[in-house]
C-alpha cells in the first residue's frame, strides 16, 4: 500500500467510523426482515389477547362504538386466520401487482434492452454533462429494479475515469442517482405498485372501502428528479470531486473495467424497439381522446377508481417493456425464439423469490393487526396524542422523513419498513386529516435519502468492491463519508421541497389528495 493512500485512510478512532461501526453492530442484530415480520405476528396475538379484557373509551369512527379489541388466539379467530391464509397472501395488494409489472421489465432486462439504453446515453454524453447524465441514468433504471446496482454503477466509474476524472466521483454520482434519488423516478417501476399496496392496506384498517391509485405519487416524484439531478451535481463536482481528488487510483490496470461503443445489432434493435415503444404510446393516447373511450368509466371520465384505464396501469407498465425488449431481442439476436422471452420471465421471477417470502409473512401480520383491531386503536390513540399538531400537519411530515430515515439505517428493505410503518402511521394520519398519499409520500423522501449511508444496504458492500478496482484500501469508512453530503442534502432539501409542493398545492399524483376524507 501506497504512503499517500496509508495517510488519506480514515482513522480507525475518528468519530464518524465509531458512529458507522455502532450502526453497523446493531443493524447486524437486527433478524431477518421475515423474521421480523414473524416475531411481530407473534406479539400482535399476544398482546390481542391481553388488551380483549381492557375497556378503552376512544371511539372507532367507523362504528361510532368505542373500540373493542378483539382476542386472536381464540379457536374461532385462529381457525379463520389459518382458513383464510393462502387467500390472505394471494390477494395481498402489492404482490400481484408488482410480479405483473416484473415479468415484462424481466423480458426487456434479459434482452439487453435496458442495459444497451443505458450503455447508449452514457456513450453520447458530452463530458460537461456527464455528471447529470450519470445521476439521471441511474434514476431511470430503477425501472428495471437491480440494473442501476450492477450496471449504472460501475459505469459511472468507468467514463469518469475514461475522461480523465476521479472514477471514486463517477460512481458515487451513479451510487447518488440509483439509491439515493430511489424516489425521484419520472419512469413508472416496480417500486409504485409495491408502496401502493402497503399505503393501501394500512388506510384500510380505518376505511375499508378506500382506494390508493399506483401513481398516486408520479406527479411528485417527477418533479423530484430535476431537483436530485440538480442536487447531485453540485455536490458531486463541488464538494465530493475535490475531497477525494487526494486519493491515488492505484487499481490494476488490466483489471479496471471498459467502456464500450454499441454494436451495429444494438443500435439497430434499440431503433426498432424505441419506435414500437413510441408508437404504442401514441396509439394509447390516441384512444383515450374520444368522448365514448373504452378507457373512461360510465361517466365518460379517465382519472377515476372505476375507469379502466386507471385499474390498467400495472397491465401498462408489463407491456410498455414487455414488447420493445422482445422487439429489441429479435432484432439484436439476443432472442432466437419464445424460449428466451419465457426465460426472461422465468429469471425475473426467480429474482422476486425473497420477496414473495417478505410479502408472505407482511400479508399475515397486516391481516393479524387489522382484524384485532390494535392498528385502529395504535392509530387513533396515537392521533390523540398528536392532536396538538393537527393544524400543522408540515411538522406530522416532517416527523415521517425523519423517523424513516433513521430506520432505514437499521432495515434496508423498502417493503420491510413500509409493510411495518403504513399499518401504523397511515391509519394514524387519516385521524388527523392527513391524505395516505402525502404519507407516502414523506416515507419515500426518508427512505430514499439515508439509502447510500448504510452499510446495512444489501448493495453497500458491493459499492465498496467497485470502489476498491480503483482505490484499493477503500472500505465501508470511506465509501460512507463520501456518500454522506448526498444523503444530508437530499434529506434537508427534499424535505423543504415536498413542504413546499404541499403548500403550493401541486398534486401529488393521479388520484391523490393531501387531505382524508
Amino acid at each position: 500500500m501506497s504512503e499517500t493512500n496509508q495517510s488519506n485512510a480514515p482513522a480507525r478512532g475518528s468519530l464518524a467510523n465509531r458512529m458507522l461501526a455502532t450502526v453497523e453492530r446493531v443493524g447486524n442484530k437486527l433478524p431477518d426482515p421475515s423474521v421480523l415480520f414473524i416475531a411481530m405476528l407473534f406479539i400482535v396475538w399476544l398482546l390481542s389477547w391481553l388488551l380483549s379484557y381492557i375497556t378503552f373509551s376512544v371511539v372507532d369512527p367507523r362504528s361510532g362504538e368505542p373500540i373493542v379489541i378483539i382476542n386472536q388466539l381464540t379457536g374461532g379467530a385462529m381457525t379463520t386466520f389459518l382458513s383464510g391464509m393462502v387467500n390472505t397472501f394471494v390477494t395481498f395488494g402489492p404482490v400481484g401487482t408488482v410480479l405483473v409489472a416484473m415479468l415484462g421489465i424481466g423480458v426487456a432486462e434479459h434482452s439487453g434492452f435496458i442495459t444497451t439504453g443505458i450503455r447508449g446515453l452514457l456513450n453520447i454524453t458530452s463530458e460537461k454533462l456527464l455528471t447529470p447524465m450519470v445521476i439521471l441514468v441511474g434514476i431511470v433504471s430503477h425501472s428495471a429494479v437491480d440494473a442501476g446496482y450492477v450496471l449504472v454503477i460501475p459505469l459511472g466509474g468507468v467514463i469518469f475515469y475514461a475522461a480523465g476524472r476521479h472514477p471514486l466521483a463517477g460512481i458515487a454520482a451513479a451510487f447518488a442517482g440509483v439509491s439515493g434519488g430511489f424516489s425521484a423516478n419520472f419512469v413508472p417501476a416496480a417500486l409504485d405498485p409495491l408502496l401502493q399496496g402497503l399505503t393501501q392496506g394500512g388506510a384500510q384498517i380505518l376505511d375499508p372501502n378506500i382506494q390508493v391509485n399506483t401513481l398516486n405519487n408520479y406527479f411528485f416524484t417527477t418533479a423530484s428528479a430535476p431537483l436530485i439531478i440538480a442536487l447531485g451535481w453540485w455536490i458531486t463536482e463541488k464538494v465530493v470531486e475535490p475531497h477525494i481528488q487526494s486519493l491515488a487510483v492505484d487499481g490494476d490496470e488490466e483489471d479496471l473495467p471498459e467502456m464500450h461503443d454499441l454494436g451495429r445489432k444494438e443500435r439497430r434493435g434499440m431503433r426498432w424497439a424505441l419506435t414500437v415503444m413510441l408508437l404504442g404510446i401514441v396509439i394509447l393516447s390516441l384512444s383515450l381522446i374520444p368522448a365514448d373511450s373504452a378507457w373512461r368509466d360510465a361517466n365518460g371520465k379517465l382519472a377515476s377508481f372505476g375507469a379502466p384505464i386507471m385499474r390498467s396501469i400495472v397491465a401498462l407498465i408489463f407491456l410498455l417493456f414487455l414488447i420493445p425488449g422482445i422487439v429489441y431481442g429479435y432484432v439484436s439476436g439476443t432472442f432466437k425464439g419464445m424460449k428466451d422471452v419465457i426465460e426472461g420471465m422465468t429469471k425475473a421471477m426467480h429474482g422476486m423469490a425473497y420477496y414473495l417470502v417478505i410479502m408472505f409473512f407482511i400479508a399475515q401480520f397486516v391481516y393479524a393487526f387489522g382484524a384485532s383491531n390494535l392498528g385502529t386503536l395504535l392509530a387513533l390513540e396515537g392521533a390523540e396524542a398528536l392532536k396538538n399538531f393537527e393544524e400543522y400537519p408540515s411538522i406530522l411530515i416532517v416527523g415521517i422523513v425523519i423517523l424513516t430515515g433513521f430506520i432505514n439505517l437499521f432495515i434496508g428493505s423498502a417493503s420491510g419498513k413500509w409493510g411495518l410503518l403504513a399499518p401504523i402511521f397511515v391509519p394514524m394520519l387519516m385521524t388527523l386529516g392527513v391524505s395516505p398519499d402525502l404519507t407516502q409520500a414523506a416515507y419515500r423522501v426518508g427512505d430514499s435519502s439515508t439509502n447510500i449511508i448504510t452499510p446495512l444496504m444489501p448493495y453497500f458492500p458491493l459499492v465498496v468492491v467497485y470502489c476498491q478496482r480503483y482505490v484499493k484500501n477503500t472500505g465501508i469508512g470511506t465509501l460512507a463519508a463520501m456518500m454522506l453530503p448526498y444523503s444530508i442534502w437530499f434529506l434537508a432539501t427534499w424535505t423543504v421541497f415536498l413542504l413546499i409542493y404541499y403548500t403550493i398545492g401541486v398534486p401529488l399524483g393521479i388520484q391523490s389528495s393531501y387531505t382524508y376524507p
